[in-house]
């Protein structure tokens, strides 16, 4: 097997491995795609291959055959894998264990990587955890309409997210995280709309993407701030939401289960190096 970096010209067959292998495993497990479509994963697939700062590599045969390929983000401090697919017939011979030993090696410098499994997936867990990942957080992917249609206190006020809200943003993720995402922000923000929250004439939370699970990411203050930022989101875009939830937040996840909202499938939030315990409510991407 030689690993070496992607090319633009891998974006179809990335993309089509992309498609194949996540189908297989949800059907071997009975639980919905992540992409409803080969032209979907092709799109992110393009996105991945053409972005300055993703770095990609690619698994072959020795006679050249496509066998995988894997992703490293690094938009922020803290860098997250992903997606990470080896071919059907591949599977199973080492390939996925070389492809991730590829980007934790190119991530080094980073003080800490992270990524989120499929928690029914227990041989992608195992491997994760045998090369030294940690399980921080168990998750549920959520999706629907919230059954409450106001925004909590009159007092409080949900909009799309505006150029002037960035700093506010980044200085918010940075006292739940200890790390700013707003490079990835920006980046999300210009395909899908981004909200704000605002309580006392200040941002006390935002949402990235919460429309497309696997780009979405939050933070907030307070647990209500987080649940009138979904309500608010889902009343503006008029459509479902669609995002990972800790279930550690019980108190929040209580709420979505009032909501009407649905559990599609359990997920792991797994962390390798620097993890620092969120000061306040937050929802992970499918990176973290």
């Amino acid at each position: 097997m030689n690993i070496r970096p992607v090319t633009p010209a891998d974006a179809v067959q990335v993309g089509q491995t992309v498609y194949d292998a996540f189908c297989g495993i949800a059907d071997r497990h009975n639980f919905p795609h992540d992409f409803p479509s080969a032209d979907s994963a092709m799109q992110m697939a393009q996105m991945c291959v053409h972005s300055p700062d993703l770095m990609g590599v690619v698994a072959e045969s020795e006679d050249g055959e496509f066998l995988g390929s894997n992703f490293l983000w690094r938009q922020n401090s803290i860098y997250g894998v992903g997606p990470i697919t080896v071919a059907p017939d591949a599977q199973a011979k080492s390939v996925g264990r070389g492809l991730m030993k590829a980007v934790i090696e190119a991530g080094a410098d980073a003080p800490g990587i992270r990524l989120v499994q499929d928690a029914f997936n227990t041989t992608s867990m195992s491997l994760y955890a045998s090369l030294g990942f940690e399980v921080v957080e168990p998750l549920v992917f959520m999706e629907g309409i919230p059954a409450c249609k106001n925004q909590g206190a009159s007092e409080t006020h949900v909009r799309l997210l505006e150029e002037k809200d960035y700093d506010a943003c980044g200085e918010l993720c940075q006292r739940v995280h200890g790390f700013d995402r707003n490079a990835e922000l920006r980046q999300t923000a210009q395909m899908f709309p981004a909200f704000i929250h605002i309580r006392d004439d200040r941002i006390t939370a935002y949402a990235s993407a919460p429309n497309f699970w696997q780009l979405n990411y939050a933070v907030a203050e307070t647990t209500g701030d987080m649940q009138n930022l979904l309500v608010g989101a889902a009343s503006i875009s008029r459509q479902p939401l669609s995002f990972l939830l800790p279930t550690r937040q019980t108190e929040l996840f209580r709420w979505c289960l009032n909501q009407k909202l649905r559990v599609v499938k359990p997920m792991t939030l797994m962390a390798m190096g620097q993890y620092q315990e969120p000061r306040g409510c937050f929802l992970p991407s499918v990176l973290y």
